[in-house]
């Protein structure tokens, strides 16, 4: 079979996301009003700031505005960690990035799969932000066993979806047909189930210990708990939730509103109470799916993330227990430390810019300077703000802990692992920063060689 034949992995990624965008819509029906609130607020950003307009057309961001999102699931062994790391390499995701959430109080550590290169992220960035349930830090032997003959009784996978995983394996893509068969039964692994594999007992004694135990353990499978548009502002989405009838976290995580946004900003509408039925037909309840928007900025070098680290820190000392408004003053006040100027980001390392020539950089013929900023001032360079494409753990665990009910156990603190999360994955985690400084570099080599001829 030629490799023309096969649909390329761009085309899967998207085919599956719009997919799973749909389920989770007749799902959740209240993730419906959240798209169309973030439809709206975008537009009516983009009409008030026509500059914004303007660069994102010029950056051929708007297409991808509307169908980005990312998605999150929990997953409670190796082996189905490292079953979905081949399940998202048919469509061109690999893991990016470790996350020890264990730091906030949650027993978990994550990675995000996602595309890597530019075609890709521009054709869909869609991710998935997986975390692996950390067993070894429930106390409770007892509980811990429990959990464990729990997990090892259930496949996450139907047959069709690990036939179409091997096959795409042994022949290096999937056909048409395939492909479609393959989103279809993908799918399933990420589907809600109202019927609990458990006992109401046994439930309620993981959710004692931490409620996301119960749900990683107690279900058939890692069904979504969130998708997450992107907004353009963050703040007037959090302002209009609880008139389109959602319920919006305390507080907006992440860096403050800036003239040069940077990183990550997230929230959400509070996640369900669902109707849940148990072995032995008892009735109960669960809680945990919910809808996430974020605003994405600047990526930031490891001298700017260290400086941002630093700045949270020192903010999250004093905002606790305010409520949106005063936790948003604070934190810009504190983050006046933080430059706010494109150049200034620039100039002093904080952040990842991709350059390129401008139309008079394109017909100056011949330039023996090498200076990028000279070469800015002259007019011959631009130079654009590469997007963030992966998370924050502080965050994530601060929407996490905020969708199971503030759960925080310190016993939990500071177990970081790499090792054994790549263990269990089977593979290796790339590095996110060295991503973003070989797009940064490659970006500036391109540059020069075309202005010295």
């Amino acid at each position: 079979m030629s490799r023309q034949a096969f649909v390329s992995p761009n085309e899967i990624r998207d085919r599956f996301s719009k997919a799973m965008s749909a389920m989770y819509q007749a799902e959740v029906p209240q993730y419906e009003t959240l798209l169309e609130l973030v439809d709206q607020v975008n537009k009516e950003t983009l009409e008030r700031d026509s500059a914004l307009a303007e660069r994102l057309a010029t950056h051929d961001e708007l297409n991808r505005l509307g169908v980005e999102r990312h998605g999150a699931i929990r997953v409670g062994t190796a082996s189905e960690l490292a079953t979905l790391r081949r399940l998202f390499a048919v469509m061109g995701m690999v893991p990016v990035g470790y996350y020890d959430l264990s730091e906030a109080g949650v027993p978990v550590h994550s990675t995000a799969f996602r595309p890597i290169n530019d075609d890709a992220l521009a054709y869909n960035p869609f991710r998935v932000f997986t975390s692996l349930l950390r067993l070894e830090l429930i106390e409770s032997d007892t509980l811990r066993e429990r959990a464990a003959t729990i997990l090892a009784e259930r496949d996450i996978f139907t047959p069709g979806a690990r036939e179409l995983i091997s096959c795409h394996e042994s022949q290096g893509g999937l056909t048409d047909e395939e492909a479609d068969r393959f989103v279809s039964e993908a799918l399933e692994t990420f589907r809600w189930h109202q019927d609990a594999t458990v006992d109401l007992d046994t439930y309620e004694a993981l959710h004692a210990e931490h409620r996301l135990i119960a749900d990683v353990v107690c279900f058939r499978g890692p069904h979504i708990n969130h998708l997450t548009p992107r907004t353009l502002d963050i703040d007037e989405v959090q302002r209009r939730m609880p008139q389109a009838g959602m319920n919006p976290k305390e507080v907006i995580e992440g860096p403050p509103r800036r003239d040069c946004p940077i990183l990550l900003r997230q929230t959400s509408f509070k996640a369900l109470e669902e109707s849940t039925r148990f072995v032995g037909e008892r009735q109960g309840t669960h809680t945990a799916r919910f809808g996430e928007i974020e605003q994405r900025g600047v990526a930031l070098t490891a001298k700017g993330r260290e400086l941002y680290d630093r700045l949270l820190g020192e903010s999250r000392r004093q905002t606790a227990g305010l409520d949106n408004t005063e936790h948003q003053r604070v934190l810009t006040e504190i983050f006046t430390d933080f430059p706010d100027t494109e150049a200034e980001l620039r100039r002093q390392k904080l952040a990842f810019f991709e350059y390129r020539l401008t139309e008079a950089g394109r017909n100056s013929g011949k330039v023996s300077d090498t200076n990028l900023e000279a070469l800015i001032e002259q007019g011959l360079v631009e130079a654009r703000p590469i997007t963030y494409e992966d998370f924050l753990p502080i965050s994530a665990a601060g929407i996490f802990q905020s969708n199971l009910g503030g759960d925080n156990n310190e016993a939990y603190a500071g177990n970081a692992n790499r090792d054994a999360f790549e263990a269990s994955l089977e593979g290796k985690v790339l590095d996110e920063l060295t991503l973003y400084a070989e797009r940064e570099s490659a970006s500036c080599r391109a540059v020069l060689q075309a202005l010295q001829g």
